[in-house]
């Protein structure tokens, strides 16, 4: 079909009208079907009728629409920034894939937005145009109260920030990132490593999460009479890895945490390179402790000791937010997302 100047004519959706008319019922038993309000309203045979109907028409319900009926939609907006690869690496894409799952078995959609980078009332305005029902900040600046309240005021049910803590209103999601550290920190620190390298990765949105990191493992050695944590600056190039690696005897280090396991990869490959023996053992070799316990981590010759981070299940997560959604008035408190622990392997 063409508009007459040749090109393909934008056909017209099919209304809730044309189901009921094509199932002999009313557009409000339409609506008690459609919308999941038929228990008790709609017998089984009429619901089938109009389903069928639905169907054969190519009928969807107006998300828009219902919206604007409720007030509210059956989006949960989830805030992260808009290139989420280098913050959370493979473990989040994980995470994510379980957790929309189960929040659309759970009759709701979520939706990764990127997060504006402007003040948290620039985000929360933005977010509140699209009427989510729950807000799940994942990263970044943390929300403030007018933001929100804002949010509230605008419909939605449920907002959750990530830790350490949340402003008033709002629950708080905690995946404390000091405890990585301090877990790297322990274990170094009980192998007699001393001297500590931290890796401070240089790319735009991984500050936040390297500075609890590093603040980890200096609470670590506050119990540790000299022992030394020296923050180190490394890119994710093989030239930075290779100028970092030719500074070591300089730096003389016999330990690194390097923020997570691909900044360890990389930098173990430098120092082998430039002549280190990687190991846990002897007073000769260098310990190298990564996180997140990726499979490739674990290929490598020696394997990679790693901090992994045991997540609550998906699951859990979309049911808690379902719940906060059916019930707005519950009070906000702190919800751990997982806690952290070492794999000792040969690298440290």
């Amino acid at each position: 079909m063409t508009d007459g100047t040749g090109s393909r004519a934008t056909p017209t959706p099919p209304t809730s009208a044309a189901v009921a008319r094509r199932a002999g019922v009313s557009r409000a038993t339409v609506s008690y079907v459609l919308n999941g309000q038929a228990a008790g309203r709609v017998g089984a045979r009429t619901q089938a009728r109009v389903r069928a109907a639905a169907e054969e028409l190519g009928y969807v319900p107006h998300a828009a629409a219902r919206t604007l009926r409720s007030g509210r939609g059956n989006i949960v907006l989830l805030a992260a920034p808009a290139d989420t690869a280098p913050v959370f690496g493979p473990l989040f894409t994980h995470f994510l894939a379980g957790f929309q799952t189960a929040l659309h078995h759970l009759g709701y959609t979520g939706v990764l937005h990127g997060a504006p980078a402007g003040s948290p009332m620039a985000a929360a305005r933005a977010w509140a145009e699209l009427r989510p029902a729950a807000v799940l900040t994942l990263h970044g600046p943390p929300l403030d109260a007018p933001a929100v309240e804002l949010l509230h005021r605008s419909g939605t049910a449920a907002v959750l920030t990530h830790g350490p803590s949340a402003p008033p209103g709002a629950h708080c999601l905690l995946l404390d990132q000091r405890e990585a550290g301090l877990r790297a920190g322990e274990h170094l620190l009980a192998r007699a490593r001393r001297r500590i390298g931290v890796v401070r990765p240089a790319e735009p949105g991984l500050a936040d999460w390297a500075e609890r990191r590093l603040a980890g493992v200096r609470d670590a050695a506050a119990g540790h009479p000299g022992a030394e944590v020296r923050p180190l600056g490394l890119a994710r190039t093989e030239e930075s890895a290779a100028a970092l690696a030719a500074a070591w005897p300089q730096l003389g280090l016999d330990a690194v945490f390097a923020y997570n396991d691909e900044y360890a990869m990389l930098l173990m490959r430098a120092l082998q390179d430039a002549g280190h023996t990687i190991g846990a053992d002897g007073p000769d070799r260098l310990a190298v402790v990564g996180a997140d316990d990726l499979l490739p981590a674990r290929l490598l010759r020696p394997r990679l000791t790693s901090v992994r981070a045991d997540i609550t299940p998906p699951e859990q997560i979309a049911g808690l937010v379902a719940a906060l959604i059916r019930d707005p008035a519950t009070a906000p408190v702190t919800h751990r997302l997982g806690t952290f622990r070492v794999e000792a392997r040969e690298s440290g």
